[in-house]
């Protein structure tokens, strides 16, 4: 394996697995305290160009590291909503 290859994929790997930890911490206190969607959706979007730009260039690996991290990111989106409509629905019915 090449070193640019090397470097390649532990930039992937780093990057698209980036967002897991906040993700984690979410799940494990089951709440979305602190944590802001816009940044995991503003992501995601972006990523998308670059799964478009790896389609475009004939990159596998672009693609595959972009696609897992756009997985993470909708997850992250979908647990900060899920945790703050439960907080919401404690808020107004305090038996929750």
């Amino acid at each position: 394996m090449e070193l640019a290859q090397i470097i390649g994929f532990v930039a992937g790997f780093g990057t698209t697995f980036a967002a897991l930890p906040d993700l984690i911490a979410m799940l494990k206190r089951g709440s979305s305290v602190g944590m802001n969607p816009r940044m995991a959706a503003i992501t995601g979007l972006f990523q998308i160009l670059w799964v478009t730009y790896g389609l475009m260039i004939g990159s596998r690996n672009v693609v595959m590291w972009n696609v897992i991290a756009i997985a993470v990111n909708f997850f992250t989106v979908v647990a900060y909503f899920y945790f703050a409509s439960r907080r919401q629905r404690s808020a107004v019915d305090p038996r929750r």
